[in-house]
């Protein structure tokens, strides 16, 4: 499962739901939610933020919080 289908989880939502109100197919939701390698782009973050009543600035942090700069030597 993904970082966002762990969130998804969490909400306890239902991903039949967001497909019909984000316009994204059921196919896509299950693909970014258990497909490791499946790429979230940037609008569909924020309409599955909407659709779940979200703020999708919090959701991004959700789902990045395990991303950091690499450290560099001046």
């Amino acid at each position: 499962m993904t970082k966002l289908g762990e969130f998804l989880e969490k909400k306890s939502v239902n991903k039949s739901r967001i497909a019909r109100k984000t316009g994204l197919s059921k196919a896509r939701i299950n693909e970014l939610t258990m497909t490791e390698t499946a790429k979230l782009r940037l609008d569909e973050m924020y309409l599955i933020a909407l659709a779940i009543d979200t703020d999708p600035a919090k959701m991004m942090f959700e789902l990045c919080d395990h991303l950091q700069l690499k450290e560099i030597e001046d």
